[in-house]
């Protein structure tokens, strides 16, 4: 499959070129592998049988996901979490505090927020109870997910003293597993971003790196409408550091300290 090829079918599924610059030759090998699979030779063909086969064309959208990550991926916001707005949320005593990681791969990001929830413990008395819902249309990133088994450059950004509370060591230091009462604190859910949010009232939506990045503008718009109206007033909607909104939203003020943090207000 080449790159004109690569475009026409990102066009059929509404996706975004520039979200895939740097990932398409993996995610082309996967396609291609798929459109042989199918007996497809030409792009064309493969579309008419994604067309004609809703099945297939579940699997060609598995194949277009990207679920490149590591914890603690952008560290500042993970400071700026512990230190700041965590402790600010903690102070006004909520009766508990809801976090979704919508598209949350293979696991990183919640698991993340769920050590600092845990290094937070050692400094509150009293933290109030934690819903914490990690989603992903693809099932086999949850089940990974689930497991909490990670290859070692997944941690790069965990120093030592952290990798030795939380995670447990295995295969010679090569992969590391989190460790079970961190893993039984998170719901787990298949959820395609582009259908109704998985409930309402969260008090932080981490949309990072998905659909602002993968999706085009008119799908970005309906889907971040859609999932600002699960983000209770005053909740943090968390983006990737190099991505933007779509276009302005006058129910978000943007953060002082970091600009890929939007609190809701309102209006």
């Amino acid at each position: 499959m080449d790159d004109n090829q690569f475009q026409i079918l990102l066009d059929y599924l509404q996706y975004s070129w520039t979200g895939y610059r740097r990932v398409r030759k993996g995610v082309k090998k996967r396609i291609q592998r798929h459109m042989q699979r199918l007996g497809c030779r030409q792009v064309k063909d493969y579309i008419r049988v994604l067309d004609l086969e809703p099945a297939a064309h579940q699997e060609c959208e598995l194949l277009m996901t990207v679920s490149i990550s590591r914890f603690f991926r952008d560290r500042r916001l993970w400071e700026m979490l512990e230190k700041h707005w965590l402790p600010d949320i903690i102070a006004d005593e909520p009766s508990q505090l809801k976090v979704w990681s919508a598209g949350c791969a293979c696991g990183e990001e919640v698991y993340s927020f769920n050590i600092v929830w845990e290094r937070l413990r050692m400094n509150f008395a009293d933290l109030p109870p934690l819903d914490l819902l990690a989603s992903d249309r693809h099932p086999g990133y949850l089940e990974r997910g689930r497991k909490g088994a990670y290859n070692r450059s997944s941690l790069t950004e965990v120093d030592p003293d952290c990798r030795e509370r939380y995670f447990e060591s295995r295969k010679g230091g090569r992969q590391f597993v989190i460790r079970e009462y961190l893993k039984s604190r998170i719901r787990w859910e298949i959820h395609h971003l582009s259908t109704a949010p998985p409930g309402t009232g969260f008090d932080i939506i981490f949309l990072r790196n998905n659909v602002l990045t993968y999706y085009r503008q008119a799908a970005r718009e309906n889907i971040l409408n859609s999932i600002l109206g699960s983000l209770s007033p005053g909740g943090l909607l968390i983006i990737g550091s190099h991505e933007n909104l779509p276009s302005p939203r006058p129910t978000l003020k943007v953060g002082t300290k970091l600009p890929c943090v939007f609190q809701k207000i309102d209006l």
